[in-house]
């Protein structure tokens, strides 16, 4: 475990949890609907009579940093566009599933699959070592699709790529905003100890709290043997206005740090990430907090714009249906199938399509709704996300999710243009 202190000064804590968000990993579905946000089962996917659009997954499932949302999101959303958007332009999605581990070897091996079973596109599945493969993919003229670049690598460049959702930095600038805006001067925040965490901390956490002028501290912990007592007793000893987790491997890693704060006496805010679990596991502690999210969640329905509910109610049935788990991983990656459909259908023909077809119909996308996420634009020379735009909640009495600004915010642009790929 390796501690970094970026910048100086600090204050003591407040006693309420805030849980916020930050780089790129995102969230968990609430807590209060653990029926993944919707009752019944979705219909059966009809047979349809176009030629399969075949695309690739790169499919998280193993390994210290796996994220089993993505395959179910993947199969819901597959189900939902044969279902309920007839395909797209008649045609199905075929998914070819190959699984990775957040290692660059499996990247490689995933990509060059790709490129042997002639896959016209490649989702990107929240791969931590997705740049791995880049070359390789754009040598085949297949283009990377998701969500969020997990890789900072992968979000520094728009070439041959598409991000449906904001880029790391939008959560990180919109943590640290918030906390600027609360009066907080430090924050301690951990994530798991890999090359790309480092690039978080170095060369994102580093630079843009120093313009914004607050503390921050970037601590590691280990991937397969983490001790959070320790890792807890740590974050405690620099004494910061906001404590918690960049990033998050999975729930239990967040459960096991807010515990762990709590038993060595830290009774300042608490920053957790891509996580919700603790809401469960202790609902009157989790009242006042904050989490970030690219998509609208389960338990933000009556704060939503006219439509989202039924979207939101929607999809939890088609990832019921999947096996779920219903969390974050699982709507935003539904959420990425979707509005690939729906950007492909604009494409001049389904038939015969090529990786250069679909890339080009997607980054045409502009001003289109994106599925519980704002409106997109795609196709901008320097970053290879449709937007900037981010939801910050904070949990209620009733744990339901409200937006802190009621709608979408968008981090301060001067300083995203300041981080590659970002604006």
């Amino acid at each position: 475990m390796r501690l970094m202190r970026l910048g100086n000064g600090g204050r003591p804590a407040r006693s309420r949890i805030l849980a916020s968000a930050a780089a790129a990993l995102l969230l968990a579905a609430t807590a209060a609907c653990s029926d993944g946000g919707g009752g019944g089962s979705a219909p059966k996917a009809p047979t349809l009579a176009g030629t399969p659009i075949k695309v690739g997954l790169f499919n998280p499932d193993t390994g210290a940093t796996a994220l089993l949302g993505v395959k179910a999101g993947t199969d819901a959303g597959v189900r939902y566009v044969a279902s309920e958007l007839g395909g797209i332009g008649g045609h199905p999605i075929e998914v070819d599933s190959c699984s990775v581990d957040g290692t660059p070897e499996k990247t490689i091996a995933c990509a060059n699959k790709f490129v042997q079973d002639r896959v016209v596109a490649a989702f990107d599945g929240f791969n931590y070592s997705s740049s791995a493969g880049i070359d390789i993919l754009q040598a085949a003229g297949i283009p990377l699709v998701g969500q969020i670049p997990f890789d900072q690598a992968t979000g520094s460049t728009g070439a041959g790529r598409v991000f449906f959702a904001a880029p790391q930095a939008s959560f990180l600038v919109g943590a640290l905003q918030g906390f600027k805006a609360e009066g907080k001067a430090s924050a301690t925040l951990t994530l798991v100890d890999t090359p790309a965490a480092h690039k978080t901390v170095d060369t994102e956490l580093k630079p843009l709290s120093q313009l914004l002028g607050i503390q921050a501290t970037g601590l590691y912990f280990s991937a397969t043997n983490p001790n959070f007592s320790a890792v807890a007793s740590t974050i405690a000893s620099t004494k910061p206005d906001v404590a918690g987790l960049i990033a998050s491997p999975s729930e239990s890693v967040c459960t096991q740090l807010v515990k762990n704060l709590r038993s060595v006496g830290y009774q300042g805010d608490i920053f957790v990430a891509a996580c919700t679990s603790f809401i469960k596991a202790d609902p009157a502690a989790a009242v006042g907090a904050a989490l970030y999210s690219s998509v609208w969640l389960p338990g933000s329905e009556q704060y939503a714009p006219p439509g989202v509910a039924d979207q939101l109610r929607t999809a939890g049935k088609y990832l019921n249906d999947a096996g779920g788990p219903a969390d974050y991983y699982g709507y935003g990656q539904f959420a990425t199938v979707v509005d690939f459909a729906k950007g492909l259908s604009a494409a001049p023909s389904l038939d015969n399509l090529t990786g250069a077809t679909v890339l080009s119909t997607l980054q045409a996308t502009k001003g289109a709704p994106s599925f519980l996420g704002p409106d997109i634009t795609c196709g901008k020379a320097t970053t290879p996300n449709c937007t900037t735009q981010m939801l910050l909640f904070t949990v209620q009495k009733d744990l339901t999710l409200k937006p802190v600004t009621g709608t979408w915010i968008t981090p301060a642009p001067a300083i995203m243009a300041t981080i590659p790929g970002a604006s």
